[in-house]
């Protein structure tokens, strides 16, 4: 349908037509097109090659013809092109209207600075030549290996800043030599910095174990509890006896306290050092385990007993804190 426009105008480039083109451009502006559909469509629609280069952003476009060229500017250090022999009518048009595009979906709007910058840097929705332009204005090269920090809580950690929610995203953020009590942080894997969004997206997975027995939680070290945080929905853990067996607990007069003291409990291994975590005598805490051991059915001592614990409580954690 976009080649017929072409076909059927090759002899009289008149103005439905030209405005027909206008608007086909217009759509890819307001759909906020990739700079690379925007030239796939550019070259469906023209029915020959098409490109687009930005060299000071070292941005390129489109495979380059072997013959003829047309050229238009849209900007000091860039241009988009058509590669045919034989210019057509609506040649000029097309070419306008493309670098008009380019020119709006690469060039920032005066609203991009930081934090719209770093908003793109971290949308998986973003293209790349997008996501690698916001990257070099906020002075980080898209090659450049960094992490992303997901941080709940007020605590320095430098980098480029985005609030999600109540969660700051940091691009190139390092963490400080103490993180303050009470804060979180979820810190995803290096990667080259065009990839950000996956960083970030792992980031916020790490972030759900904080408060675990650290409050600081690097997704690198997830290992397979990663997988765990990703496929168990809430409709699955709430057929999980022994989590149920936990809400009920946790309902009792003092039961966040009890709560804290089954995981203190497995993150120590003993309840002499799970009463020293959580500033107990020693003999209340064994108390309150073989409460929470009648209630729960098993022995925490028994084979496989603490990890059935630390697994329910760890499925308890991630339902009450979402992504």
């Amino acid at each position: 349908m976009k080649g017929l426009i072409l076909r059927l105008s090759a002899l009289d480039a008149d103005a439905e037509t030209a405005v027909r083109v206008i608007s086909f451009f217009d759509g890819l502006m307001a759909a906020g097109a990739s700079a690379r559909v925007l030239v796939q469509e550019t070259a469906r629609l023209a029915e020959c090659p098409a490109g687009l280069v930005d060299a000071g952003l070292s941005l390129a476009a489109g495979e380059p013809p072997g013959g003829r060229r047309q050229v238009r500017e849209f900007s000091e250090s860039g241009h988009v092109w058509l590669g045919r022999d034989a210019p057509l009518p609506l040649d000029d048009i097309i070419l306008d209207r493309f670098a008009i595009a380019a020119r709006f979906l690469l060039e920032p709007a005066p609203r991009d600075s930081g934090e719209g910058l770093a908003e793109v840097a971290l949308s998986s929705e973003a293209g790349e030549l997008e996501r690698a332009r916001a990257l070099r204005m906020l002075r980080i090269e898209p090659g450049a290996v960094m992490r992303v920090l997901a941080v709940d809580g007020d605590v320095a950690v430098g980098g480029h800043a985005v609030p999600v929610g109540r969660v700051r995203a940091v691009l190139g953020g390092a963490l400080p030599e103490r993180v303050p009590e009470g804060v979180r942080v979820g810190v995803g894997p290096a990667l080259p910095a065009i990839e950000a969004p996956v960083s970030w997206r792992r980031a916020r997975t790490a972030l759900r174990f904080a408060g675990l027995g650290s409050d600081v939680v690097h997704y690198d070290g997830l290992g397979a509890l990663a997988v765990v945080a990703a496929r168990m929905r809430d409709e699955d853990i709430a057929e999980v006896a022994d989590v149920a067996v936990l809400d009920e607990l946790a309902r009792e007069p003092n039961g966040a306290g009890l709560i804290a003291v089954l995981a203190a409990f497995c993150a120590t291994g003993s309840a002499r050092r799970a009463a020293a975590k959580v500033h107990r005598h020693h003999s209340t805490i064994a108390a309150r385990l073989a409460y929470a051991e009648a209630r729960l059915g098993f022995a925490f001592s028994a084979p496989g007993g603490r990890r059935r614990l630390d697994l329910a409580l760890l499925l308890r954690h991630l339902r009450d804190t979402p992504g």
